[in-house]
This record gives C-alpha cells, structure tokens and sequence, in this order.
C-alpha cells in the first residue's frame, strides 16, 4: 500500500488557465453587478442581507468552477548545513572572567550544551563545526578544549566569506551561520563595519548569529599603540606617539617608559579617569648615531593583570643622516682652508660651520682688546667642543697650532677624545702650525690620530705614492671611464712639501712619500683608523689643494679634488655603500614566535662581492650583551646570503656579522631587531560586542552576549521540501454535500429576494 507523506490542494478542472482566468473574472464581475442592482435598498439590514447570499452564491460557483481536490505526495526534505564558526586566534585564550575559564574552554562547554539540540535538528539541519586561525578547518570540542589558540590574528569577514564560497562552490545550501568570537577583529574589520564589508554582509543571503565569548571586566593594562615613522634623521627631534589602554585603572597613576636598547630615553606619567580609558603620551628624543636601533615602550605590571605580555611593545627605528653637519677649524687662512670650505658649502649634503684665526695673540695689532680680535668673532671654544660638539659627524681641523693658549684646545682633549671614541669622526690636515711645526706642547688630538709628529717638514717637492692598502680603499678610488686609480693620482700635480709623521699601530696609510723615510719606511701622507666606535684620517700636509688644478685629459677635467674628499667624508660618516659588510634584519622587527631573518652583504677590500666568503652571524641581546643565536652560511655570487635564527625570546637584540675569505677578515658590521612581546591579537583584552552585533544585523541574524543560548532563538532558513516520490489526486468537489449547499445558497437567495419585492 502506497504512503504518503505530505498533501497539497490543487485544482482539478480539464479547463486551460486562460480560461479559468476569464471564467473567474466574469463570475467576479456578475457577483458585482448582482450586488451593485441593490445598491438603492433603503433598508441597510436588507441590503446586507442580499450582499451575503449574492457573494456566497458566487463562492459556491467558483468552488466547482475550479474543482479543488487533495494531491497526496511522497516527499523527502533536503537537509541544510548550518556553519557554527569558532575563532582561535590568540586573544580566546584569555580568561572569560579573573581566574575563569579561557574564551576557547567556555565555547567547549556552550557547543557541549547545544550538542543536545544539535541531534533534535539533524533531520532538517547538518551542524559543521569550523575554527579559524585565520584560515577556516574543522574542530571539535576535545581540540577546543586541549589545543589553545594561537592564531596572531582575528579575521571575521575572511571567515564568514570562505563559508559562503564553500556554498557557492556546490556544497550543501547554508541555511545560517553562528560565530562564536570576541570580536576583536584586526584586519578588515579593525574599524568596525563599514564600507565594503558592510555592503557584502548585507547581501550574504545567509543570517549570521553572533556569540560574544568573554566579558569586559577583566582588569589590563596594555600599550594600545605606537606610532612612529620608519626612519629618523640623526640629531633631528622624532616624536613617538603611544596610546595607553587600561581597564579597571580609575584614577591610578601609571608611569610610562621609553628605552634605547636598555638605556632610558624618557619617561612620562599618565591617569586614567575612567575604568576603561585611553590616554595618550608622546615622546620626543634626538637620535645622536646613525643605525638601526630598537626603542621599548613599557608600562609595570600590576597583580591580576589579564595579560603581561602587552604591558611592552618595542618598535626598530632606522636614523639616518639628513645632511652631513660639519665643523671646520682653522689655523690660519691659507689657500687648503679656502678650497676645502668653498668645496664643503658647495655640497647640498654638507652643513657647514667655520672658524679660522686670523693671527694669535703675540701678533699686535694696536686694538684695545686684544684677546677679542683674534677672530672675526671670539672663538667660542666652550661652546663648541663641550656643549655642542656631539652635534657634528664631522671635524676638520687644518693647521691648527697649539702655541696660543687664547686658541688652544688641549683643555678639551678628553672631550674630542669621547666625541671619537663615541661614534665621531675627525679629519687633521697637516701645515706650517702641525706636528713638528707647532711650537706648543703636547697635540691635543694626539690621543685619536693615526699618526704621531717624526720630526721637521719635508719640502721638497714630490708625487704621493698609492700604497697597497690605497689601491683597494674606496677614499683613494679616483679611477673614472678609461683611467685606472693609480692612472689619475700619477697625473695629479706635485705637492711642495708635507709634514713628517709615523703610522700608529693599526693605522693603515693609502698615501706615502716616494722617498722621504721614517724608521726605514716611507713617511704617510694618508693615514686613517678606527677608534673605538668613530674614525680619524690625517692628511700630512696643507697643499691639497693642488689637486684642485689636475692636467686633463682627452679635454675632460678628472675632479680628482672633488671626488677625493668626498669620498673621505663619506667613509669618515661611515656611509652605508662604504661598508666591506652590510648586515640587515628582514624585517626589523619580528612577531612572537617568528625566527629572526638577516641578509649579509660581503664584499672585497676593493669593494667588489665576495662570492663564497664564510659569513657568520650572532644575536645578541640588547640589554646584557648575552649571545642568544648564531649562524653560519657562504656569500652567494653576488656576495650575500640570507640566514635565519630560532624565534628567541621578546626584546632588544643587536645582530653582529662578520665574514671571512681565504682566510682574510672582510669585516664586522651590527644592525638591530625588535623581537615583539605580543602581536596585535594579544595587545587588548577587551570584547567587543558590538562588532558582532552590526554583523548580525546586517545579515538578520540575532547578537547573543553569552554562549548561553537556545538554538530556537537563532534564525535558519527553512530547507526545502523536494518530490521524491509518486503522487495520487483525489477530488473534493463532487461531494453531495457541496452541491446541496450550492442549492440551498441560491434557493435563500431566490427566496429573500422575492419577498423582499424584487424580481
């Protein structure tokens, strides 16, 4: 025997549509005139009365005009998914009250309460349980309640558009979606709903029932944000703009740090005036090097804290040289000082400022001071060698004697010598009032020059000599087109004498004398050196300038001067292309968790890659110089190589490379790396229910503020109901019953229309 299991009215008249159409329109129309001929009825009971009959004399007729009867189906319901999304980024991990369960467990428990009616829908319904992190899996409850979220960062509208193409890539038809999350959203939806993400949501076609996990009690303190450019110019002011998060910190006064890599740049403090407050706090700092450095911005920790990891955050900033500040010192003016300072203010890079004595103080001059007139203006030694002399990258001093005491600067000698040692760079040329020409006593810069005094002038006329080492360095490099290095310094003009000095211990001479000895050796002209952080060059004689007047050659000027001195001042800076090895984190700063990248450029000593050379790196940390990572790799063909270090610890590193080839040293070079404490996911503790409740509004779902929730309140779309099976029509029209009742309808009609004296 067949089952049925589900039944629908029809009509069962032979007739086309189009004629039952017009039948019905003209059955309609002669009920209305029936009605309309006793519009003029004074009696309203009476009128009524007829209206009545009349439109249930036509229903009557309609009825077996249409001939309605029952249609029995075989029909099966298709079932539907409903997508339930679960975040597991890294903030579910945080306590749904002091001490409580995690945001995660408290979802665990709220999908084991539904479980229940979960079974009671699966006929209709197909529950799919999904996490993102950000991209979407699926998940039960055990991996809930085991496996803590770790994901660096929330991505609901990502979410919610991989569950709808999932449907509209021929699965199942969704029927709604329920998200549980926090809502706190760091990517598209980081500002809210809005723009196109909110015209998706309102025609995703699907309503999406949010669930808030967690509540906003919970007491933090955390460094919201910091905003700060990527770069700054050395000695030039730069603003760090820091926003202070704090829940449950009425009225507490909090004190707000910023460190360079251990050391306090700035403090501030801040109040809080509400329970949940933002305050804002900006700091101002002039970076004194050049480099990258990491910056760390910290509040303290306080008891029942909900996180401690967001309490600091540390960015890197790289500073960077605007224009190159240079002081100029002069003994006397001379035709050295004057090229070289028209060359220095002719540079747009350079910022330049000057002083020259213009005669000491045992030359009379007949004035009535004569300690003030020894200079345009009175030389302000104070000024610029205590107070303002870690505001230059570069010294010149040029034939500068130490006889006068109204000009010397031997009281200053432990000061230039920490200008040096701290990063400074000085450059002593040589003349009639240097070295073994002066007639004071000790050289104030005798302590940080690479050379020391050997003795009188030599003046006669000679061609400086390239050594070994000046062939390779880059400030002896004056070759251009078809001219070697060695090619243009043999073409420059002879210089008419030079001061004679000896080479300290690791001091390297690019230039000599082709004659003129000191201790068996060649006497340097060129000489440079490192000391400590800072360099020093020394040029033995005040006759460069002669280099300014070279032959030419082929009718082209060589510029070996310009050239020449630029290249010193850009080595003397420490310019970045000047460097035997580059080393560079990628990126500066890292996420938790993420292995440190750096890429290491070696080169030659004539500046050339150096494929094959053995590169090694060392991570160390910022704050104790305790050795946290090492690596080793070999310079590809172009000289670099990039290295990776295990994810250490949240903080300041310096990163140290150095690179060796057949043996020889290539270099050392340091850069610095931010290892964060917390990504963005993990720096706010708050909920944020009204990003889920936009979400369901704008999707027509329902906003539940806890997993406490009934599934008979969350809106699904109906599955539809599908014909699998045979059908049987049976009529109901040819009833006895429907047409006495026709009959009787129109006989009370004929009736009270008689006796109401109509025909």
């Amino acid at each position: 025997m067949e089952s049925f299991d589900t039944w629908k009215l029809v009509s069962l008249s032979p007739l086309p549509a189009v004629a039952l159409v017009l039948l019905v329109a003209a059955l309609a129309l002669g009920v209305g005139l029936a009605c309309w001929g006793v519009r003029n009825e004074a009696s309203r009971r009476r009128r009524w009365v007829l209206w009545t009959l009349r439109v249930a004399a036509g229903l009557c007729a309609l009825f077996f005009l249409l001939e309605p009867g029952m249609r029995r189906l075989q029909v099966a319901r298709v079932k539907n998914r409903v997508a339930v999304l679960v975040d597991r980024s890294a903030s579910m991990g945080f306590p749904v009250s002091p001490k409580g369960l995690t945001r995660s467990a408290a979802v665990a428990q709220a999908l084991e309460a539904l479980g229940p009616q979960f079974d009671a829908l699966k006929d209709r319904y197909a529950f799919e349980v999904y996490g993102f992190d950000p991209e979407l899996g699926p998940v039960n409850v055990d991996a809930l309640k085991s496996q803590p979220p770790t994901a660096g960062k929330s991505d609901l509208f990502a979410a919610l558009r991989a569950v709808q193409a999932g449907q509209s890539a021929g699965g199942r038809k969704l029927s709604g979606v329920i998200l549980f999350s926090d809502g706190v959203d760091n990517v598209d939806l980081s500002a809210g709903l809005s723009g196109r993400p909110r015209a998706v949501l309102e025609k995703f076609g699907v309503p999406v029932s949010t669930v808030a996990v967690g509540k906003g009690s919970l007491t933090d303190l955390a460094i919201a944000t910091v905003k700060v450019d990527d770069f700054a110019f050395v000695r030039n002011s730069v603003s760090a703009d820091v926003e202070i998060h704090a829940r449950g910190f009425k009225g507490q006064a909090v004190q707000v740090v910023l460190r360079r890599e251990g050391q306090v740049v700035g403090t501030q403090n801040v109040t809080f005036g509400e329970d949940d407050d933002t305050q804002p706090v900006r700091f101002t700092f002039t970076p004194d090097q050049t480099g990258r450095f990491v910056y760390t911005v910290s509040v303290p920790v306080f008891p029942d804290e909900a996180v401690v990891e967001n309490n600091v955050k540390s960015f890197a900033l790289k500073v960077i040289r605007d224009r190159v500040r240079v002081l100029l010192v002069a003994g006397r003016p001379t035709w050295d000082e004057r090229f070289l300072r028209g060359l220095l203010r002719q540079d747009a890079n350079v910022e330049l400022i000057s002083f020259y004595i213009l005669r000491s103080s045992n030359e009379a001059s007949g004035a009535q001071q004569e300690s003030r007139e020894l200079s345009l203006i009175p030389f302000p030694k104070d000024e610029i060698f205590q107070k303002k002399i870690n505001t230059f990258d570069l010294i010149f001093v040029l034939n500068f004697g130490n006889e006068d005491p109204q000009t010397s600067l031997s009281y200053f000698r432990h000061d230039i010598e920490s200008y040096v040692t701290n990063g400074g760079a000085l450059a002593y040329l040589g003349g009639d009032r240097s070295f073994g020409e002066a007639r004071g006593g000790l050289n104030p810069l005798d302590g940080v020059l690479p050379v020391t005094t050997a003795g009188s002038a030599e003046l006669e006329a000679f061609q400086p000599r390239l050594t070994a080492d000046g062939l390779r360095h880059p400030i002896t490099a004056l070759g251009t087109g078809g001219l070697s290095t060695e090619a243009v310094w043999a073409g420059l003009p002879k210089i008419p004498g030079m001061n004679l000095v000896r080479p300290r211990p690791g001091a390297t001479v690019l230039l000599d004398h082709p004659f003129s000895t000191v201790d068996g050796k060649n006497a340097p002209l060129l000489a440079i050196q490192e000391v400590g952080r800072g360099r020093t060059l020394t040029l033995a004689t005040d006759a460069a300038w002669y280099w300014a007047f070279p032959s030419h050659a082929q009718g082209a000027p060589t510029r070996a001067y310009e050239r020449f001195w630029s290249n010193a001042i850009r080595w003397l800076v420490r310019d970045p292309d000047l460097t035997a090895l580059s080393v560079a984190a990628d990126p500066p700063s890292v996420e938790p968790g993420r292995p440190v990248a750096v890429v290491v450029g070696a080169r030659t000593q004539d500046y050339q890659p150096a494929p094959g050379a053995s590169i090694s790196i060392e991570l160390l940390s910022a704050e104790d110089g305790r050795v946290v990572g090492q690596a080793t790799a070999l310079a590809g063909p172009d000289g670099t190589a990039r290295l990776e270090l295990p994810a250490p610890p949240p903080g300041a590193y310096k990163v140290i490379g150095r690179a060796t080839k057949d043996g020889k040293t290539l270099g050392e070079s340091t850069d610095a790396v931010a290892v964060r404490a917390v990504g963005p996911e993990l720096s706010d503790a708050r909920v944020n229910g009204a990003l889920l409740s936009e979400i369901a509004k704008a999707t027509g779902g329902a906003f539940f503020d806890t997993p406490s929730f009934s599934l008979s309140d969350v809106p699904l779309l109906e599955p539809p109901l599908v014909e699998v099976g045979r059908s049987r029509d049976q009529p109901l029209w040819d009833r006895w019953y429907w047409l006495t009742l026709l009959v009787l309808v129109v006989g009370a009609e004929w009736a009270v229309r008689r006796r109401f004296g109509y025909i």
